[in-house]
């Protein structure tokens, strides 16, 4: 069955850096765009970032624009989240997902199952 495992999360200060990755299984990774999201405790779930199945076409949300970057390696199956000059306002568990489209406000078919991110003050 298909799954995506999110890892790299963890506790950084605040203005730091993290690299979240998403590896996939059982699909064919190179046909699936990948999106990132995330949810604060009391709210709800956001998009982060997106990227296409060739990974040549990306965006992210402006509240994180200019210091994340997504990325992938369809090589190695994986999808990758670096960010950086983190806030306090950033933590929260960040989740991976997959779909066969590409574009704002889909929903996506597959989900991780999410990792922590907390930025401390």
């Amino acid at each position: 069955q298909v799954q995506l495992v999110e890892s790299g999360g963890g506790l950084v200060q605040n203005g730091g850096s993290l690299r979240l990755s998403c590896a996939a299984s059982g699909l064919t990774f190179s046909r699936y765009a990948v999106g990132w999201f995330r949810q604060a405790p009391g709210k709800e779930r956001e998009f982060v970032a997106a990227i296409k199945w060739s990974g040549d076409r990306t965006y992210s949300a402006d509240s994180v624009k200019g210091r994340v970057a997504i990325s992938r390696d369809n090589g190695k199956n994986t999808a990758f989240l670096q960010m950086n000059r983190l806030k306090p306002d950033d933590t929260a568990v960040y989740y991976c997902a997959a779909d066969l489209r590409f574009g704002v406000g889909i929903e996506y078919e597959y989900w991780g199952q999410g990792t922590q991110v907390t930025v401390s003050s």
